[in-house]
């Protein structure tokens, strides 16, 4: 059978219409936001100040909203700010989450990847499904659910098990629930994606060698399903690093993320400029360990073209 051979034309536009979508939903807004870090706040019409001297022909740039994120103004010491504190707990936070939908989507994804192949539409249909009602009335059902009168102490009041409501919301478990229960099918999609392509007679090659179920399953499924794990990784940890909602609606007061810091400062300081400084960190924390990996874990082959 002849290969398919598209045209100068129609690869240009293949190649075209995502790039021209990813400079204008993503290169251009990243500049914008990268170029008010830099400015101050103004005081006339112009919100900012601008970041050229006509008389001089310098730039002034504004380099105290990212000097005050690793150093507060009244000489605290270096990295102990309240921005640094949470960029670590959105990290940390982060990695727990998708540990956690890690454990909890493997098996899952595994059992979808080896049903039926008639049963395999209705089990992603119900993975799917939370998606067909509201990010936020999702939240806040877990709210109703894990409040001191909420359905679950209600139940554990009735079944006995407790003699007083548990505090559960506004902790560290109630915001780990909320997040692992919102980014579950983002894990759960890829790893199935992945699981379903592998060839089943690598496993029964493995018993005809005598390996056990796990041990065959640890060897062989496990390193096959590589690329779905930091595809799933991937696609739970960077959202959830900057997720405002979900902590703000069941995370306590003191489990300030990295989302409802910018928040704060964009819209209650009304000091766009560090919000932006803010956002662009977050950015490149994600960014360059990505781009780093990829480096060093490209295929070889591809390199040398």
């Amino acid at each position: 059978m002849a290969k398919l051979n598209l045209t100068l034309p129609g690869r240009r536009f293949v190649i075209g219409v995502p790039s021209v979508w990813l400079v204008v939903f993503f290169m251009l807004p990243f500049l914008i936001l990268l170029y008010i870090s830099f400015v101050d706040m103004g005081n006339d019409i112009s919100p900012f100040k601008p970041i050229w001297d006509s008389e001089t022909g310098l730039l002034k740039l504004k380099y105290e909203n990212y000097y005050s994120i690793f150093q507060s103004s009244d000489g605290g010491g270096l990295f102990q700010t309240i921005y640094i504190e949470a960029y670590v707990r959105s990290i940390w936070y982060a990695l727990c989450t998708a540990v956690l939908c890690l454990v909890m989507g493997y098996p899952f994804s595994y059992f979808i990847a080896r049903s039926a192949p008639s049963l395999r539409p209705a089990l992603l249909m119900m993975v799917m499904l939370p998606f067909w009602t509201s990010f936020l009335l999702r939240v806040y059902a877990w709210k109703g659910i894990l409040a001191d009168q909420g359905v679950l102490n209600q139940m554990l009041l009735a079944l006995g098990l407790i003699t007083e409501p548990i505090q559960m919301l506004y902790t560290d478990v109630s915001m780990l629930v909320g997040m692992t229960y919102v980014y579950l099918p983002f894990m759960v999609l890829p790893l199935y994606a992945n699981l379903v392509k592998m060839d089943i007679r690598l496993l029964e090659a493995a018993y005809d060698l005598g390996a056990s179920p796990f041990k065959a399953f640890w060897l062989v499924t496990v390193p096959l399903s590589k690329a779905g794990i930091i595809a799933g990784f991937m696609l739970v940890f960077i959202p959830c690093v900057g997720e405002f909602v979900i902590p703000s609606l069941l995370g306590g007061p003191e489990n300030i993320m990295i989302g409802r810091v910018v928040w704060d400062e964009m819209f209650t300081s009304n000091n766009w400029p560090r919000a932006s400084a803010l956002a662009v960190v977050m950015i490149g924390l994600i960014v360059v360990p990505l781009a780093v990996y990829y480096h060093f874990t490209g295929d070889p082959a591809e390199a040398r073209h």
